[in-house]
């Protein structure tokens, strides 16, 4: 959810097909590409603030549950 929100995207989206799932377009993003994949209205904070809460939200979201936090 934590994704969701900073992304404005759904799991459910059409450009979640096949392999690609929103989990893995915000990893492939992180750090270096990360403003692109954030939600535009979240830009006006720190860059570094941003970074933390998505890898956050990546930690949340592991594919195995005992790897989560």
């Amino acid at each position: 959810m934590l994704l969701e929100m900073l992304t404005r995207k759904k799991p459910t989206d059409d450009m979640f097909v096949g392999e690609l799932s929103l989990r893995q377009w915000v990893k492939a993003s992180t750090p270096y590409k990360i403003m692109e994949v954030i939600d535009g209205n979240l830009l006006k904070t720190e860059q570094g603030d941003v970074v933390a809460i998505m890898e956050l939200g990546l930690e949340c979201s592991r594919e195995l549950l005992e790897e989560r936090i």
